[in-house]
């Protein structure tokens, strides 16, 4: 007898174990897929693990159902990588496995419903005794009368509820009903029909006698004509759409060559997203400030693995990572450039393409299943064109075979931290840990790095290479810092454009320049005010304010999504006077357009980058100099490359500073040093326009004068001082619950329980800035671990409390989500 170890793909720690007979078990190989019971008569997709002949202690084992692959989709590799993500994210390896695989490849049973055979006289003859059956049950009943069969969501429809199991079970105890489970193939390849002649007429004689008879159809020998012009242009196969073009033909035509036998048709694979081309420029000679940091990014990788990469913004970063690449795959290996926002992919991938032609795959959230599996299946079959493969954080988990060397680009960005979904990762981090598990080498770049990072490099750690200078010995923006309290006093401002914003627009304009305004807020305005009784409109599921969204006409929320039409009067007074306080993109937009009417204008936020095209749409009218204004927020920030922008506008610094986080002060100055950066990146100086009420703040200084060290030396001190990252590292537990009481309650349990063991490196239980999010109450506990304390005893001590936590009744409703390095 033999078994297989399987993960599911569901938050359970263990695995489970299946018997299979000899021929299965000398078949089997771990990271393939099965398909196994579990429950009473579900059908899930299971990975195996590995096989053995140990059989479980305590329970009797089920044997699958049947194997779906003949070869591992998943690599030894990722198997070692994300049992190490399971184990220091405090996930299960179940929840990493649904996270990494494309869900086609995921196939769950689907619960069809059918009429039982039933004897003669009975149901199937319409003589059932109907008043024996509910009105739910004869509903379902009598659906089926008209449909062989009936899909569980169908039954849902028809009933008008979610939970549908009892009346299915009344139905099947009374023997009207049987029920299926079918596993149903999620992906489909995509085939392209070609056409070519038949054998039988491929000699010259049969072909002369074809064309005669095809005399009086002139429509049918014009396509064969087509056809044949088309081969001797040709060595490819003809595609039926190429040949229909060509020759004017209508389908129909088509279909009577092919009746006739005259023409064969025949399909091949295609990958939905292609890029095609052969590279079609030489790399760019490196300047000499680029050889040097080349070159001492190829010294820092003999004796270390990590390298950071400290370049200021435009000084040629890309082109270094180009010139790495086609070093590495030139020795064959395989190349990963992870990038945080899906916005910069669509620019690199044009650039890339004229170095490296079609040895480019993209993968991220915002292709199709579908796409995600083809990528998936190129990367693991090692072909050419997935040779580069160009991704947000999802693309870690690709399975790569030979992996070389990681770039992670714009490394200090919040965007590759995962906040939910478990596994609640950090990419940055995990491809340290990929790489080192490949043996290849990875390297950071950053013009605003992250403390930890840099404190790393500093530390000897990582290596470290700095790029001091812009390429071309383009001059930095020069940053001019605008006090928005002085303007307002004397009246220079026009809506929420001060006098010189405006002057330095007007000039920018008249120049044929375009220019970048970022407001980090979306929406025309967070808040909606009566200015009688003082009441503003809140979402009704969380402890929010609604914001308005002009375009729409509604308020809206950002967290559940909830939104109204916009109110006329208020709503506890009743008068008209409703105001807006505050502003967001939308409004910026607004105002714009009636300051520079004969100006086009564009914005780019979450509202208007929905489309799975859209980023590339926006990206490629500002490169095409169709946009003359482009109002944004933080993605506007991202290592995007436009050589006409000569200004940049943030229109309030203020509210980045103020955010109640630990991490407030670094991320502003990267974000507003990252938003400068877009600024001049050609031949002249750019002008930068930074709005505030506090022109005094340290880090608004520091941002003018693009001082790095001083803010890391200064953020370090205070990082030491109150206990956190890089010092220290961090745990959150979060608590949520329908019933305060409960959350307040459990979260005290658990922080009292953590306290005797951590003392005061706990700290709360407390609740965050936004209390209530999906009317369920959140309450957070942070955990501080100093360097010495063992990360391993500390996590196996939450998990004990954990365990402890979870079998007290009481607290049973309370979902507990632990985050490790929550930052």
């Amino acid at each position: 007898m033999y078994f297989i170890d399987v993960i599911l793909p569901i938050p359970l720690k263990q695995s489970f174990t299946y018997s299979v007979n000899k021929d299965e078990a000398a078949f089997l190989k771990p990271g393939m897929r099965v398909a196994i019971p579990f429950g009473k008569s579900k059908v899930y997709t299971g990975i195996v693990y590995q096989v053995h002949d140990q059989p479980p202690v305590g329970y009797e084992t089920k044997s699958i159902d049947h194997i779906l692959d003949e070869e591992p989709i998943i690599t030894t590799f990722q198997l070692k990588h994300w049992e190490w993500l399971a184990h220091y994210y405090m996930c299960s390896l179940g929840e990493v496995i649904k996270a990494a695989l494309p869900s086609a490849f995921l196939l769950e049973s689907e619960t069809m419903i059918k009429l039982s055979c039933l004897p003669a006289g009975t149901a199937s003859e319409k003589n059932y005794d109907e008043n024996l059956l509910s009105d739910e049950e004869f509903l379902v009943f009598e659906a089926l009368q008209h449909q062989s069969s009936l899909h569980i969501n169908d039954v849902r429809a028809i009933l008008d509820k979610k939970n549908v199991v009892s009346v299915i079970q009344k139905l099947i105890e009374k023997g009207i009903v049987t029920v299926e489970e079918t596993v149903y193939e999620q992906y489909t390849p995509k085939l392209k029909r070609y056409i070519k002649l038949t054998q039988k007429y491929t000699s010259e004689e049969k072909l002369r006698e074809l064309l005669d008879t095809l005399s009086r159809a002139p429509k049918q020998r014009d396509v064969l004509m087509n056809l044949f012009m088309l081969n001797s242009q040709t060595k490819k196969p003809i595609s039926s759409t190429a040949l229909q073009k060509k020759s004017g033909a209508s389908s129909a035509t088509l279909k009577s060559l092919l009746d006739k036998d005259i023409l064969e048709e025949y399909f091949i694979q295609h990958d939905r997203v292609e890029f095609s081309g052969e590279s079609s420029s030489e790399i760019k000679t490196l300047n000499e400030a680029q050889t040097k940091a080349y070159e001492e990014i190829k010294t820092s990788f003999a004796s270390k693995d990590v390298v950071l990469l400290h370049g200021v913004t435009s000084s040629g970063k890309t082109e270094i990572y180009v010139r790495l690449i086609e070093k590495m795959i030139a020795s064959g290996k395989q190349v990963l450039y992870m990038l945080p926002e899906i916005a910069l992919t669509t620019q690199l991938i044009s650039r890339l393409q004229k170095y490296f032609g079609e040895k480019i795959s993209v993968y991220h959230s915002k292709f199709s299943v579908n796409e995600r599996v083809e990528v998936w299946n190129n990367v693991l079959a090692e072909k050419p064109k997935a040779q580069i493969v160009i991704g947000a954080r999802s693309s870690l988990f690709l399975p790569f075979k030979n992996l070389g060397f990681i770039i992670v680009d714009e490394e200090h960005e919040p965007s590759f931290k995962q906040f939910s979904p478990a596994p609640r990762y950090n990419a940055r981090d995990s491809a340290v840990v990929l790489a080192n598990l490949h043996k290849a080498k990875l390297l950071m770049g950053s013009a605003t790095p992250s403390l930890e990072s840099y404190h790393n490099a500093k530390t000897d750690k990582f290596g470290l290479v700095t790029l001091k200078k812009r390429f071309g010995n383009v001059m930095m923006p020069d940053i001019e810092l605008v006090d928005i309290k002085e303007k307002n006093r004397k009246k220079q401002m026009t809506g929420h454009f001060s006098d010189r914003l405006l002057e330095e627009m007007r000039e920018v304009l008249k120049n044929s320049e375009q220019i970048i305004l970022f407001q980090n807020r979306r929406g025309f305005s967070p808040v909606v005010e009566c200015t009688t009784c003082g009441v503003s409109p809140q979402c009704p599921n969380c402890d929010v304010s609604l914001t308005f969204h002009q375009h729409k006409n509604q308020l809206r929320c950002h967290y559940c999504g909830y939104h109204v039409a916009m109110m006329q009067s208020c709503i506890a007074c009743g008068s008209q006077t409703l105001d807006t306080k505050g502003f967001g993109t939308e409004q910026i937009e607004t105002e714009l357009k009636s300051l520079f009417p004969n100006h086009k204008i564009a914005r780019m936020d979450q509202d208007t980058t929905k489309g799975k095209h859209s980023y590339s749409k926006l990206i490629e009218a500002l490169e095409n100099e169709e946009i003359d204004i482009l109002v944004g927020t933080q993605m506007l920030a991202k290592g995007l490359d436009f050589r006409n922008i000569s200004l940049v506008g943030v229109m309030n610094a203020d509210n980045l500073l103020n955010f109640p986080d630990f991490r407030a002060h670094e991320r502003s100055f990267q974000l507003l040093l990252q938003v400068s950066g877009r600024a001049g990146r050609t031949q002249k100086r750019g002008k930068v326009l930074i709005q505030t009420y506090n022109p005094f703040h340290q880090i608004l200084k520091q941002v003018s004068v693009n001082d790095y060290e001083s803010m890391y030396k200064e953020q370090l001190e205070e990082r030491y001082n109150y206990k956190y990252p890089p010092f220290f590292r961090t745990i959150k537990i979060t608590f949520k619950d329908k019933n305060l009481t409960h959350v307040q309650r459990a979260s005290a349990w658990f922080g009292l329980a953590l306290e005797r063991q951590f003392k005061e490196n706990v700290l709360g239980p407390e609740p965050p800035p936004v209390g209530r999010i999906k009317n369920k109450y959140i309450i957070n506990l942070l955990v501080k671990i100093p360097k010495k304390q063992s990360l391993e005893k500390t996590k196996k001590y939450i998990e004990n409390v954990q365990r402890s936590f979870n079998s007290i009744k009481e607290f049973s409703s309370v979902r507990v989500t632990i985050d490790v390095d929550n930052y």
